[in-house]
């Protein structure tokens, strides 16, 4: 590499602006406001710890599908089983799934709160999200198609170009993390933190630290500050938005990479213009996001929606599930909360023979869940049933379904 591309990334500044300048803001800011107002709703819903485990699969399936590497729902839940493939690249995928699966959960509950939040913003904290999704993998996965090797938590020691973007230098990384982390973290007013949060998102992958992973440690540190924060409350991420607009989301991704567009277009040397149509791309995403799982968690819709599966699974499936668990079942959607055995029984008004029967073949279809042969019963949420209680939600899923 020539001097000159040396000297010009050695300065922490050069992916300037990281935000756009004040009278640029006020739009989104707005936006932001609006998100911050509506995704509130959404929190502490009381389907949303079994929801969450559901949302995590699909995050995986999204984030992995962004970057072309993704696996069938119905590998995903195979790859759950510990039933992986004989095929080896196949098999791969889905331990790269898996390990996302596993990151989400480990870097939300290391990364909780306001303080956690504040934390995500620290070169150490980008380390360790991409140490966390690619430690557990194997030696042989470890490796990118061209054939480097990928050391989990280390920043890239050569020089790498994405598109026509030509990242900056390796030894310039840990200044521009640093300017980086100290910038974004320094803002914490709600909704000028969210407006960060998305520009945070891209100026990171303007960085590229990595020799590979750079888009799913992007990912992964945005939907773990959302969670941090209480903006999701475990029953939405911008993953599906952002898998759902790909197009989208590489072209505005790249466009911010580009210098500046003439003297009216900020004074930095990358494109204010283009952040700015990034960050809307951003907290559009969200809010679409967020207003879909509202209609989806409508409470005056959802006894009709359960009603719809259990009536499938009578009639069409006849699995041993009937109508009569409907009462039980939309108690336990909206009150989030467990049964005993007893009282699920008595709530079908059916005989115990009858209600027995009944609520083995809940279990069985995994529209109940237990943690132990006689425990308590609280609701369920199997991939075959979310084409009834959450259509469309992920409809690669419902396809599978036979």
């Amino acid at each position: 590499m020539c001097a000159t591309k040396l000297a010009l990334y050695d300065s922490p500044h050069q992916f300037e602006p990281l935000l756009p300048a004040a009278a640029r803001q006020d739009p989104l800011l707005a936006r932001a406001h609006d998100l911050a107002m509506v995704a509130s709703t959404l929190a502490g819903h009381p389907i949303a710890p079994e929801l969450r485990g559901l949302l995590r699969t699909m995050n995986s399936y999204y984030t992995n599908r962004i970057e072309g590497q993704h696996t069938r729902p119905s590998e995903l839940e195979q790859a759950l089983r510990r039933d992986f493939s004989g095929d080896a690249a196949l098999a791969a995928r889905q331990r790269l799934a898996l390990a996302h699966i596993d990151a989400e959960v480990e870097l939300e509950g290391r990364y909780a709160g306001e303080a956690g939040a504040r934390a995500l913003y620290g070169a150490d904290a980008v380390a360790d999200i991409h140490r966390t999704l690619f430690a557990p993998l194997p030696a042989a996965d470890l490796h990118t198609g061209e054939g480097a090797v990928i050391k989990p938590g280390h920043w890239r020691e050569r020089e790498v170009s994405v598109g026509r973007h030509v990242a900056p230098a390796a030894q310039a990384i840990p200044a521009l993390l640093t300017r980086w982390a100290d910038f974004y973290g320094g803002v914490r007013r709600g909704e000028a933190a969210l407006v960060a949060l998305a520009a945070a998102h891209q100026r990171l992958g303007w960085i590229h630290p990595f020799v590979d992973g750079n888009g799913r440690v992007m990912r992964l540190h945005t939907h773990t500050w959302l969670s941090a924060l209480g903006y999701t409350g475990g029953v939405w991420s911008p993953l599906r938005g952002f898998a759902r607009t790909v197009e989208r989301y590489y072209a505005a991704l790249a466009a911010a990479d580009e210098p500046r567009r003439g003297d009216l277009d900020g004074r930095g040397n990358l494109s204010e213009a283009a952040l700015v149509e990034w960050i809307d791309y951003v907290l559009d995403t969200c809010l679409d996001q967020v207003a879909f799982m509202r209609s989806m968690l409508d409470l005056s819709t959802i006894e009709r929606r359960i009603a719809a599966c259990l009536s499938f699974e009578q009639h069409t499936l006849k699995s041993g599930v009937r109508m009569e668990a409907l009462r039980p079942l939309h108690y336990l959607f909206l009150s989030g909360a467990e049964l005993e055995r007893g009282e699920f029984k008595r709530m079908t008004g059916l005989g115990e023979r009858t209600a027995v029967t009944l609520l083995t073949a809940l279990l069985k279809r995994g529209l109940l869940k237990t943690d132990t042969p006689q425990g308590k019963v609280r609701f369920g949420l199997p991939l075959h049933a979310l084409r009834f209680y959450f259509p469309a939600l992920w409809p690669e899923a419902e396809a599978e379904v036979h």
